[in-house]
């Protein structure tokens, strides 16, 4: 039943919201706000039509906005309890759902469904149902609500059966495992997830090649996709930001601050190898590394000629394996420094903290960049970097990104577990003619900046008739 509050057209459910608050000293909370594509998409909207963004308190300054009554116009932040969210949250969102949809485990140790994973997986519910409960209070009467990711993969079945008039749609931002992968999870938790987006009108991908993966299991599991239509929207770059961001005075502070840490003449006698990734264990960043440091054994004549840039910003720290990948990002790097570096040249220019600013400068200056997810939804590095480059860019792609299927056609594409094949493909992009490198990052920005973020949610909204 509709609620008297009830007046959204239009919902977004996804964990985290487009603010978050901090909790100053003097008790004051200070608010940060967030972008990207729903943020963009929300506002593409217009005032015409009641919008709300129903989010997760994910932290002590959220849950004290939430108990002042502090919030933005238009957020709808959801208090739920701390330990239910935290076993939601890293015990099945980020430590299950996320390595099944990545393929990232040690089969013969991992995974091993016990009783701390039922009891886990009970709180998912929980924060599942908390969020169904909340868009059903607030939307109008045939509303749109679109409920993102895998955080939130039981709400639509949830909220079908709270409000049956809603218009909902569910879209996953990761890749979706195929058949037998997808079947490592307990038969009634593989049901209840498929179930839970099936609830949905409309389930969206962002490449074919997932949603594919998605009807596969409800074919094999369920024996169906019970009507529910099948969608994808290839999330792209925003240009215009992109564009404007990458020349304003801190980029160009930080290119200044890179080109000093490169070294050589100035001349551009140094190529740079660039990656800019968290510290996720699905982006592969070891392997780089050690292809990085193959290209400086098999081809000598690059010794003292290329800098490997590496941004690797640290990601779930909370997680004990995410911290001791991390550890092994940074001894790689010291160890390809020990052995190769010489005075004037540093082989590994490696930053952790994040900063998108310095992020930005190296977009710029890259000769090459190296993209070479395990599996990745979409990877929008792969197309930021085309957007923003001085030069021209060469891109190295492993082709189980999402943004294979857009890119490939003018990427060096690799396989990401071959280390021997990726080193090549570093060489091949190293000395690729700086015409057709020029070239190639033409079609790679068309092809990158097709589906802009604020298009790319007001698609969706369009395609459950909204």
């Amino acid at each position: 039943m509709v609620s008297e509050h009830a007046a959204a057209q239009v919902l977004v459910a996804s964990n985290r919201g487009p603010v978050s608050y901090a909790l100053e000293e003097n008790g004051e909370l200070t608010a940060k706000r967030g972008g990207g594509g729903l943020v963009s998409g929300l506002s593409a909207i217009g005032d015409s039509e009641a919008a709300l963004w129903v989010c997760a308190a994910l932290g002590d300054g959220d849950r004290e906005a939430v108990r002042r009554g502090v919030g933005e116009p238009g957020v709808r932040m959801l208090d739920i309890d701390e330990r239910v969210h935290a076993d939601a949250y890293n015990g099945i969102a980020n430590s299950v759902l996320w390595f099944v949809h990545h393929m990232l485990y040690q089969t013969p140790l991992e995974p091993a469904f016990g009783p701390e994973f039922r009891a886990q997986w009970a709180s998912y519910e929980t924060y599942n149902r908390a969020f169904a409960e909340a868009l059903a209070e607030s939307a109008a009467g045939g509303a749109a609500v679109l409920v993102q990711d895998y955080h939130l993969a039981l709400v639509p079945g949830m909220l079908r059966e709270l409000r049956p008039d809603l218009r909902i749609g569910h879209f996953s931002h990761t890749p979706w495992a195929p058949v037998d992968y997808f079947r490592m999870l307990p038969d009634d938790v593989s049901e209840q997830l498929l179930r839970g987006i099936l609830g949905a009108d409309r389930a969206a991908f962002l490449t074919g090649r997932w949603a594919d993966a998605f009807s596969d299991c409800c074919v094999a599991i369920l024996g169906g996709t019970s009507g529910t239509r099948i969608g994808v929207h290839g999330l792209g770059a925003d240009a215009d930001f992109l564009r404007e961001r990458s020349r304003r005075d801190d980029v160009e502070e930080r290119l200044v601050a890179l080109r000093e840490q490169i070294g050589g003449s100035g001349d551009g006698d140094r190529k740079v190898i660039v990656r800019v990734d968290r510290t996720e264990l699905s982006k592969n960043i070891v392997r780089g590394l050690q292809a990085y440091r193959q290209l400086l054994a098999t081809r000598p004549e690059w010794r003292e000629r290329v800098v490997h840039v590496a941004f690797a910003y640290p990601s779930r720290q909370d997680l004990a394996v995410y911290r001791d990948y991390t550890a092994s990002v940074q001894r790689l790097a010291d160890e390809i420094n020990s052995e190769y570096g010489v005075e004037g040249w540093t082989p590994v220019v490696l930053h952790v903290k994040d900063d998108f600013a310095r992020s930005l400068a190296a977009y710029r200056l890259a000769d090459v960049a190296l993209v070479n997810p395990i599996r990745d939804g979409m990877n929008l590095v792969a197309k930021e970097v085309p957007v923003v480059s001085d030069e021209g860019c060469a891109l190295v792609l492993s082709r189980e990104a999402g943004a294979y299927e857009e890119l490939g056609e003018d990427a060096v594409v690799v396989n990401p577990y071959d280390v021997t094949a990726t080193a090549e493909a570093l060489h091949s992009a190293l000395t690729m003619p700086l015409a057709e490198r020029a070239e190639r990052t033409k079609r790679l920005a068309a092809a990158a900046t097709s589906l802009p973020p604020s298009q790319w949610f007001l698609d969706q909204l369009r395609a459950l008739g909204g």
